[in-house]
């Protein structure tokens, strides 16, 4: 059973966005129980890559959001342990005639008036980059902020250090209901063990996102967006840096619901390469897609000849949760006093973990945020949403 004892804020989620509100809450002296009904790490956090990219996200509200993010990970890389296999390896990004470098080029240019740092790569350069790139592309684009992370670890060791500082966790406890008071605010939820009272209610619930709103009553569309990625067999050290083709970022923002692939490629500390991207609507559907796989598995050894005789040994999926203007939602809901949320992050909730906890942890203190949180105004949807 659960405390009766009053908390400060209940975060609903155990991924790596409501491990890092939890954090970041306990951090600033407020009391807080995470509650999951599954384990730590166990939906969309557990199925990704460990992205923390500027590269694929141009000028605007959330590259802001990224690059607050890349230098709370690189804090975060030195308060927790090394497992979480934190590596500011940078991004490459190829292009494989010059229309696509043509639109490469200029995306980096926006970027880099906005304070990324990038650099022009002639194809002669490509080899002193990565070797063992596919002869014949037309340039690319270097993003050494780019990094990586194990997401499960990072997750559970954000969520053992919140522990450490007080933090409660309740894992296999699904909730069933946002509680509301007299007055109309949150004051906490109902699980199958019990209340957890609070003043303040996270979302952070990631493609379940859109539920857990309108278990709260308010509507927050949310949608899964499936994605497939291979893992090889343990390699030798074969790419130095995360290198994806040029057609990626119009993958990441585009609305389409169809099938998308775009070769992302990527070596682990521990030897096995990981391959994406897939994108597409489809519910959540779990079948395996021989056809996406070997698309992905296609496009990868194109760009790296040398992965043509690699064996893949598993291929997983997850989802990530969609919003239609591709903006997560962070921040108090307006229209239900005490509910905040930090989800709809799709592939990017890994990077943009810390600065959303950031935001969320500013909003519930009533203190100012670290930048600019308009854009992500939760109650932006539905048709009760307000202008801002």
């Amino acid at each position: 059973m659960f405390t009766r004892q009053p908390l400060d804020v209940v975060v609903v989620g155990a991924g790596v966005v409501g491990a890092a509100c939890a954090y970041y809450a306990t951090r600033s002296g407020l009391s807080v129980a995470v509650v999951d009904g599954g384990p730590v790490a166990g939906g969309t956090t557990g199925a990704g890559e460990g992205n923390l990219l500027v590269s694929d996200k141009p000028p605007g509200p959330e590259l802001t959001l990224a690059q607050l993010s890349a230098a709370l990970w690189h804090e975060l890389s030195e308060a927790l342990p090394a497992a979480v296999e934190y590596e500011r390896k940078g991004g490459l990004v190829v292009a494989a005639d010059e229309r696509s470098l043509a639109t490469l080029t200029a995306t980096a240019a926006g970027q880099a008036g906005a304070g990324v740092r990038t650099t022009a790569v002639a194809p002669h350069e490509l080899p002193e980059l990565e070797p063992h790139l596919a002869p014949g592309l037309a340039g690319g684009v270097l993003y050494p902020e780019d990094a990586q992370v194990q997401p499960a670890l990072a997750a559970a060791h954000l969520i053992r250090a919140a522990r450490d500082a007080g933090a409660a966790l309740h894992t296999g406890r699904p909730v069933t209901a946002v509680l509301t008071g007299p007055t109309g605010a949150v004051r906490g939820v109902r699980t199958g063990a019990g209340d957890l009272l609070a003043p303040a209610v996270v979302n952070a619930t990631g493609v379940r996102g859109g539920e857990f709103a309108a278990l709260a009553g308010v509507e927050l569309p949310v949608l899964p967006r499936r994605g497939f990625v291979l893992v090889t067999e343990p390699l030798p050290p074969l790419i130095r840096h995360k290198v994806y083709a040029a057609e990626y970022v119009a993958d990441v923002s585009s609305a389409s619901a169809a099938l998308q692939t775009s070769p992302v490629v990527e070596g682990t500390p521990g030897g096995p390469v990981l391959i994406g991207a897939s994108r597409e609507r489809v519910g959540f559907d779990r079948t395996l897609s021989v056809p996406v796989v070997s698309r992905l598995a296609e496009a990868a050894a194109a760009l790296f000849p040398v992965l043509g005789t690699a064996r893949v040994l598993r291929a997983y999926h997850g989802f990530r949760p969609y919003l239609p203007d591709h903006l997560p939602a962070i921040g108090p809901d307006r229209r239900l006093p005490g509910l905040f949320h930090a989800c709809g992050h799709e592939g990017a909730g890994i990077g943009l973990a810390p600065a959303t906890a950031a935001l969320v942890t500013a909003a519930i203190r009533g203190e100012d945020p670290p930048l600019d949180a308009e854009p992500f105004r939760p109650d932006r949807f539905g048709a009760d949403a307000g202008g801002g």
